[in-house]
């Protein structure tokens, strides 16, 4: 898709002001194309030069430094790997980062050819979420980042929001006396969660938002970055709704990423307390994501992520048939998906 014109030309003028200020080396514009982004403001460019390519995003001007360059410095910092941000004008919107090209994790699995190397590919990028999970409290605190968390509010709001657009819109389900009940049995999920020790988490760390470039694995879309349970990141990677994960693999990560953060789970006192606490966000964190992909189909008539639907509640159902507790909601959330 080609930009307009005068977007073009007022990409072009940026961009020559990031070379005349030496950073970037001396480069000529080829072309520029519009690139699919995400929900928000933001725009995204492809600028296809001499040599190599680059990334322009362009959003709201402002007079500070966005989020996302700010996240970005602090997490380049702690030697994750994150886009690099060559250059920006928060007062223009405008922030040109490098190229990862367009291979996401998720379509680099195709080529995978045993569970072998499923397994090697997630345990790098389990290698970086730990990373990201073991930043000391003292620098996630003096960075004034990441003040948001996720407490009982934040995790009802998700659930208020896939109760509106996927019980409520994507199932036409308008009766008030099950969805009072769903909201009961999900509060006590959030309240459990939420009492947890918290490190910092991603927020939206799956298959789709790992770039993979030269064989590295890159973290891009952590800019709504907050405090959370260590299990919202982990469930998002491990119980994807865009992929499964082979179940044995599944295991032995969640056991590596348990062993390498044991230190730092001290209100988790066992392996046992830590996969419960795990399945409990899973079912959270799915629903969220089911909430999501209605959401989308709701407001852009977009189908391709239906097909995520019916896979995200069936792991739900999985995790359900063994927590009795919760007999209640598999039977009020099921009763009425399977009859719609």
């Amino acid at each position: 898709m080609k930009p307009e014109m005068s977007e073009r030309l007022f990409i072009e003028e940026l961009f020559r002001q990031s070379v005349k200020e030496k950073k970037i080396n001396i480069e000529k514009i080829k072309s520029i194309e519009r690139l699919t982004g995400d929900a928000s403001t933001r725009r995204y460019y492809r600028v296809f030069c001499t040599k190599i390519s680059y990334v322009v995003c362009l959003d709201n001007p402002s007079e500070d430094e966005n989020d996302f360059v700010q996240k970005q410095s602090f997490f380049h910092g702690e030697k994750i790997r994150v886009p690099l941000v060559l250059d920006s004008n928060p007062s223009k919107g405008y922030i040109l980062e490098e190229d990862l090209g367009d291979q996401t994790l998720i379509q680099e699995m195709v080529s995978i050819e045993n569970p072998n190397e499923e397994l090697e590919t997630y345990t790098k990028i389990i290698d970086e979420l730990i990373k990201i999970h073991k930043v000391k409290t003292d620098k996630i605190n003096a960075s004034q980042l990441f003040e948001l968390k996720f407490d009982v509010a934040k995790y009802m709001d998700e659930i208020d929001f896939s109760l509106r657009y996927f019980y409520k819109k994507f199932l036409k389900i308008s009766e008030l006396g099950p969805i009072d009940k769903l909201n009961n049995e999900f509060k006590r999920i959030c309240i459990e969660i939420a009492s947890k020790n918290m490190v910092l988490t991603h927020r939206d760390f799956h298959s789709r938002n790992i770039m993979v470039k030269d064989s590295e694995l890159v973290i891009i879309d952590f800019q709504d970055a907050r405090m959370g349970i260590p299990q919202y990141d982990l469930a998002s990677l491990l119980d994807d709704c865009y992929y499964e994960l082979n179940s044995d693999n599944k295991n032995i990560l969640l056991k590596y990423y348990y062993s390498e953060m044991k230190e730092f789970l001290v209100d988790q006192t066992s392996f046992e307390e830590f996969e419960r606490l795990y399945d409990l966000v899973t079912i959270q964190r799915v629903f969220k994501a089911i909430g999501s992909f209605s959401y989308i189909f709701e407001h852009r008539k977009d189908e391709r992520y239906v097909k995520y639907i019916g896979f995200g509640m069936e792991k739900i159902k999985k995790i359900l048939l063994k927590k009795t507790e919760y007999s209640e909601l598999r039977k009020i959330l099921f009763g009425s998906y399977y009859a719609s």
